[in-house]
C-alpha cells in the first residue's frame, strides 16, 4: 500500500487507506510522553503545485510514508500568511495560511488525515514577534498615541554620552542588545522618532507581553488552531517573551558550560549574540507567569493538549518553564543538551544525566538531535555514528523528535559556491547559513526533482548523499533506502517499531550505568511492571565487552554475540536485549 514513487495529488488522497499500528499505551500517561514526534520543514517535504516549494498538500500525500516510519506526531513548521523574510517565522497572520503552502481547508483536511493515521499533529505558536507587515505592528507604527503602540517595544534614543557625544538620535539605541540575527536589536523609526526592538530581523519586531491585550490575541491564535483539532503547540524560542521593563544591559557571558547559563551549541560556531549573558532581554518572570496561564488553558481543553518549548538555556533556567508539580508551565521544555557536547559516550552520559537530575518529576522529558536550525545530524556525528544516534535518540527516555532527513543520514548538502545564502542569517552573518540542513527530501533517484517537485528548480538544490554507518555510504532517496533492509532508513523503522511494542522504551524509567566500559554508553529502561529492556552504545573503534540481556531484540549492525560474561559488541555498534 505504500508508494514511494511521486504520490497522487488529488482530492482523495488521504482518504482513509493508510494503515497503522496503534500504539501500546500507558493508559495512565498521556499520549506525548514517549512519543516519536517527527519535524517536517514544510517548504523542504513535498511541492504538489510544482513551483518547487514544498507544502501541506504535498504534506498530505506523504502521509503513508510516516504511518509506514511509524511517528506519532507530526510537528509542522510554520505555513502562516508571511513574507517569507524568515521563511514563515515571520508570521502576518498568524489566523490564516500562506497561499505559498495552500489554504485553511487544506489544513484541516491534513489534520483529519492525520488523525484517521493515529498520528496527533503539532503547529509553531510565535509569541516573540511578528512581521513588520502584521496589521497589530501597523498600527503601532502609524500611532505612538494609539492603544496598539503598547503592543510592541518602543522606545526613545539613549540620551547623549556625555558632552562631546555628537551622535544624531537615530545612531543613539535604547541600550546594547545584540540580535541573533546579527548587528544591533533596535531599529530607528524616523517617522515616530523612536527605535522598536527586534531580537531576531528588523522586519520581526518583538510584542511586548508586559501589555495584557498581547496575551489576550496571542491566546485567540493559538486557540484558532486548537479548536481545528490541532493537538499541540511547539513554542518558538519561547523564553524569549520574559523581557526586563527597564531594558538594562546584559552582562558578558558566563564561561561556556556553566550550569544556568546560555545553551552552547557545540555544533555551530560562536556569534555575538552569544557573547552576553542574556539575564534581561529574555527569561524574565513574566515569561513564566504567561506560561501557566497557557497551561491552565491547555489542560482545559478535552482532550487535553500539549506545549513543548523550544529553550536554549541551561540548568535550572531551562527546567524552570516546567513549573512546579502544583504550578505547571510547559508541558515538555525541549532539551537541546546533545547538541552542546561532544557525540562520546562520557559526555553524552554526563549529558544524560543532568537532564535526568534537573526536570522535575512532573515534566515530559524529550530528545533533540537535529531540526531546522541546526547543522545536519549526519554531519555533526560523522558517518561511523550515524546508527547509534539513532539508537540513542529512540531508546532513552522522552519524546525524540526527528527531523526530516535525519533517518536517511542526509549530510549538509554541497550548495553551489555561487549560490548566495537563502537563510537570512546566512546573508547578515557569514559562516552561520542554514540553508544546507533545510535542502528538500530526496524520494526518488530517477528525476532531477528527486521526486519532490517536477519544477525545473527547487528553491534549494537536493542533498544527494547519505552516510548510512561505518563505512557504508549510499543513495539518500527514500525509494532506494526502503527498498533495502540494511539502511539506515529500515533501522530507524525498526527502532520506532520497537519503541511502540515495548514499554519499557515508551514509558519506562531510565538507570544509566556508571561502570560501563570506557566509551560505551550503556544504561536500562525499567517499566512500572517489572519488564525491562538494556541498552548499550558501543562509540569507540574497539570491540568490547558489554553485560548486555537475555535476548538481543535489535543491534544496528552485525556481529553482537554472545560472550563468557556477557555479549561482544563490535566498534561503533550498538544494541538493545530484553533484561
Amino acid at each position: 500500500w505504500l508508494s514511494l514513487s511521486k504520490p497522487a495529488l488529488g482530492p482523495s488522497t488521504g482518504s482513509g487507506t493508510v494503515r497503522y499500528h496503534t500504539p501500546r499505551q500507558n493508559l495512565t500517561a498521556p499520549w506525548w510522553e514517549g512519543a516519536v514526534v517527527y519535524q517536517v520543514y514544510v517548504r523542504s517535504f513535498q511541492d504538489s503545485d510544482g513551483d518547487g516549494v514544498g507544502d501541506l498538500a504535498g504534506l498530505r500525500a506523504r502521509l503513508p510514508y510516516l504511518a509506514w516510519l511509524g511517528v506519532d506526531a507530526v510537528w509542522v513548521t510554520p505555513f502562516y500568511r508571511s513574507p517569507m523574510r524568515d521563511f514563515g517565522y515571520d508570521v502576518s497572520d498568524g489566523a490564516a495560511v500562506d497561499p505559498l503552502f495552500g489554504t485553511l481547508a487544506g489544513f484541516d483536511a491534513l489534520v483529519a488525515d492525520l488523525h484517521r493515521a493515529g498520528m496527533r499533529v503539532i503547529v509553531d505558536w510565535i509569541p516573540n514577534h511578528t512581521s513588520d507587515a502584521h496589521p497589530w505592528f501597523a498600527a503601532s507604527r502609524a500611532d505612538p498615541d494609539g492603544p496598539m503602540r503598547r503592543w510592541y517595544v518602543w522606545r526613545p534614543s539613549a540620551p547623549p554620552d556625555g558632552p562631546s557625544d555628537l551622535r544624531p538620535a537615530s545612531e543613539r539605541p535604547p541600550n546594547a542588545w545584540p540580535s541573533a540575527f546579527g548587528g544591533r536589536a533596535w531599529t530607528y523609526d524616523a517617522a515616530t522618532a523612536e527605535w522598536y526592538l527586534h531580537l531576531c530581523l528588523p522586519e520581526m519586531p518583538d510584542l511586548d507581553w508586559h501589555e495584557p491585550t498581547v496575551e489576550a490575541a496571542m491566546f485567540d491564535v493559538a486557540r484558532f488552531w486548537l479548536a481545528r483539532g490541532v493537538d499541540g503547540l511547539r513554542v518558538d524560542v519561547a523564553h524569549w517573551i520574559g523581557k526586563h521593563p527597564d531594558l538594562p544591559d546584559n552582562p558578558a557571558a558566563p564561561p561556556p558550560g556553566a550550569d544556568g547559563g546560555a545553551f552552547v551549541n557545540a555544533a555551530k560556531p560562536p556569534t555575538p549574540f552569544d557573547a552576553v549573558e542574556h539575564r534581561h532581554d529574555m527569561d524574565g518572570p513574566l515569561a513564566h507567569a504567561v506560561y501557566r496561564r497557557l497551561r491552565r488553558r491547555l489542560d482545559a481543553f478535552d482532550p487535553p493538549r500539549v506545549a513543548f518549548g523550544e529553550i536554549h538555556l541551561s540548568g535550572a533556567r531551562w527546567a524552570a518553564y516546567a513549573g512546579t508539580a502544583g504550578s505547571p508551565e510547559l508541558h515538555a521544555p525541549l532539551w537541546f543538551g546533545l547538541l552542546s557536547v561532544p557525540f562520546e559516550a562520557a559526555a553524552l552520559r554526563a549529558a544524560v544525566d543532568a537532564r535526568e537530575r534537573t526536570l522535575p518529576a512532573h515534566a515530559t522529558p524529550t530528545l533533540v538531535l537535529g531540526n531546522h536550525d541546526e547543522p545536519r545530524l549526519a554531519a555533526r556525528v560523522g558517518p561511523e555514528r550515524v546508527r547509534l544516534a539513532a539508537m540513542l535518540l529512540l531508546t532513552l527516555r522522552g519524546a525524540p523528535f526527528l527531523y526530516q532527513g535525519d533517518e536517511l543520514g542526509l549530510t549538509a548538502a554541497d550548495l553551489p559556491a555561487d549560490l548566495a545564502p537563502r537563510d537570512p542569517l546566512g546573508q547578515r552573518q557569514p559562516g552561520q547559513s542554514r540553508d544546507a540542513a533545510r535542502t528538500p527530501m530526496p524520494w526518488t533517484d530517477d528525476s532531477p526533482g528527486g521526486g519532490f517537485t517536477d519544477a525545473a528548480a527547487p528553491w534549494l538544490p537536493l542533498a544527494r548523499d547519505a552516510a548510512q554507518g561505518p563505512g557504508r555510504t549510499g543513495p539518500s532517496s527514500v525509494a532506494a533506502q526502503a527498498a533495502d533492509p540494511a539502511s539506515l532508513l529500515a533501522l530507524y523503522r525498526r527502532l520506532a517499531r520497537l519503541r511502540r511494542r515495548t514499554d519499557a522504551l515508551r514509558h519506562g524509567a531510565e538507570h544509566l550505568d556508571p561502570d560501563a566500559h570506557d566509551g560505551v554508553l550503556a544504561y536500562r529502561r525499567v517499566h512500572p511492571d517489572g519488564s525491562a529492556v538494556a541498552v548499550a552504545l558501543n562509540l569507540s573503534p574497539r570491540a568490547v565487552r558489554v553485560a548486555g540481556g537475555t535476548r538481543t531484540l535489535l543491534a544496528t549492525g552485525p556481529g553482537v554475540r554472545r560472550v563468557p560474561g556477557g555479549w561482544r559488541l563490535p566498534p561503533w555498534t550498538g544494541a538493545v536485549w530484553r533484561a
